[in-house]
């Protein structure tokens, strides 16, 4: 490991950036001493969120192409297959095939994240990605579709696990927040996407073969940008402190990382840094490699707790169930395009994609807690509302087109970009890997438990009843969220680990 510490070359890219604005940002006294002024690049910081918000983006395109999918594969006339006649269970399969793959890749990350590193396993999603829709893609029947459907998956499951932890511990402390939460509006540019480009290949011949095929480019980029990006710093020192390697040709390449992730001018600061972060990991104490039972104990206990928790309420508040009614909910107000499902799916991704960037732009301003607290309130009255409607008002739907894009626009402030932010925090260095693999996993079962009981529990008690658990379940959150979730504006990944812990 001493001669390989997952360092490319330096590229003609970091040397342009020395040209890009420059950002510095005081900062308190940390933990033993002060620490300098944190520089940093912005155009150096694109970089490195960009190609593993790819992963991401890949992510929600499959979620939004798979809806137009299902409808080309099942065409007599437009499938361009002899096996177009598929069954419920099959059509499940299909639909859920990368749920499952993504399932299965949170469990290889638990055992190989920390081996690996985060741009090492980023690079091999970007792989499982290729292979998966070129699978898909080409498949000669049904059972090489379900192959191909778990490999994108479990590529999936990497990237959403490497992503998080890749960005958090690369970005600068002033705008993590912002850069971590990008990835989420990336995943809702790829839901857009997913929609937009299987209306257009809807009813083409195999035109679910395109809508899958596409994503294969887009992985090679990924791949590409992943292999050229630097490794983790943070994780560089960690190995080095753990003496995984040679302690000083770890440290020169954690150096020769940080100059590529700021940008070249501020060379002369990146010793520094460095000696700040290994100073601050000696006082924390990451020297021992974690076993399995300390993830279940102390600091890294805490952190699961939090994680585990906003993962699970971000899946089980019903925002798959409440986007299932979308359609018929905009039709019974009067609204013409109610009658296409296609294109109520993109206007409501757009308003995604908004609200998305609202977060964005207010996450290192106001904070995760005002965020979370804010819209999971607004959460709240919205699936009162659609409750409401399904039992006592059903001539008002007005009220409930209300309550479906309160609803949409108070996730997507919330949950949806604060849930992935804070699990890339709150986990301390030596236990992260591991840690956020157990996050993750909860978030796809959780999932896929919801997307699985959905239709029996709708049938069984109604769709009133049914958004008034989860306005019970929603309510439960808000109060785990202010007694349980700390705020983490403004502090180093070491300060969290620290003081919020």
């Amino acid at each position: 490991m001493a001669s390989d510490p997952e360092q490319p070359p330096l590229s003609s890219f970091s040397q342009e950036r020395k040209l890009s604005a420059e950002v510095t940002t005081e900062r308190e006294p940390l933990l033993n001493g002060f620490h300098a002024s944190e520089n940093y690049s912005i155009s150096a910081a694109i970089l490195p969120f960009l190609f593993p918000a790819f992963g991401g983006l890949l992510f929600g395109y499959d979620i939004g192409a798979t809806s137009s999918a299902t409808v080309s594969i099942q065409s007599p006339s437009q499938s361009g297959i002899s096996w177009y006649n598929l069954d419920s269970v099959q059509i499940g399969l299909l639909t859920s095939g990368s749920l499952y793959g993504a399932l299965i890749g949170s469990v290889l990350a638990f055992n190989i994240a920390d081996f690996l590193g985060r741009r090492r396993e980023l690079f091999v999603a970007a792989l499982m990605y290729l292979v998966g829709a070129l699978i898909t893609a080409l498949a000669p029947n049904f059972l090489v579709l379900v192959v191909g459907r778990l490999v994108f998956g479990i590529g999936i499951g990497l990237a959403m696990h490497a992503a998080p932890m890749y960005i958090a511990e690369t970005a600068p402390t002033p705008i993590r927040g912002q850069l971590v939460s990008l990835k989420e509006f990336f995943i809702v540019i790829g839901i857009v996407a997913g929609y937009g480009l299987g209306s257009l290949w809807v009813d083409t011949v195999g035109g679910w073969r395109y809508m899958y095929g596409i994503s294969s480019p887009v992985a090679v980029i990924m791949g590409f940008g992943m292999w050229w990006l630097p490794a983790s710093p943070r994780w560089l020192l960690l190995r080095a402190i753990q003496q995984k390697g040679d302690v000083q040709n770890l440290k020169d390449t954690a150096i020769r990382s940080l100059c590529q992730l700021q940008g070249r001018t501020f060379h002369d600061s990146a010793p520094q840094q460095v000696d700040e972060i290994m100073a601050e990991l000696s006082h924390i104490g990451v020297e021992n490699e974690v076993t399995f039972i300390e993830i279940f104990r102390g600091k890294c206990k805490k952190a699961l707790v939090i994680s585990a928790g906003l993962v699970l309420f971000q899946q089980i508040t019903g925002q798959p169930s409440v986007l299932y009614y979308a359609a018929s909910i905009l039709q019974s107000a009067g609204f013409s395009l109610a009658s296409d499902a296609t294109r109520v799916s993109i206007l409501l991704g757009v308003f995604k994609l908004i609200m998305t960037g609202v977060a964005v732009v207010v996450v290192d301003k106001l904070g995760r807690r005002p965020l979370l607290l804010g819209g999971v309130s607004g959460i709240v009255i919205s699936l009162f509302l659609l409750g409401s409607y399904y039992i006592f008002l059903d001539n008002a739907a007005v009220l409930a087109v209300v309550g479906l894009l309160l609803y949409v626009g108070c996730y997507q402030i919330s949950f949806g970009p604060m849930g992935w932010l804070m699990i890339s925090e709150i986990f301390p260095l030596r236990t992260r890997g591991r840690g956020l693999s157990i996050a993750v996993l909860v978030n796809f079962a959780a999932n896929a438990l919801v997307t699985f009981a959905f239709s029996p529990l709708k049938d069984l008690l109604g769709a009133g009843i049914l958004f008034y658990i989860f306005c019970g379940i929603a309510v439960a959150s808000l109060v785990f969220i202010y007694f349980i979730v700390p705020e983490t504006k403004g502090l180093t990944l070491e300060e969290i680990e620290s003081k919020c812990l």
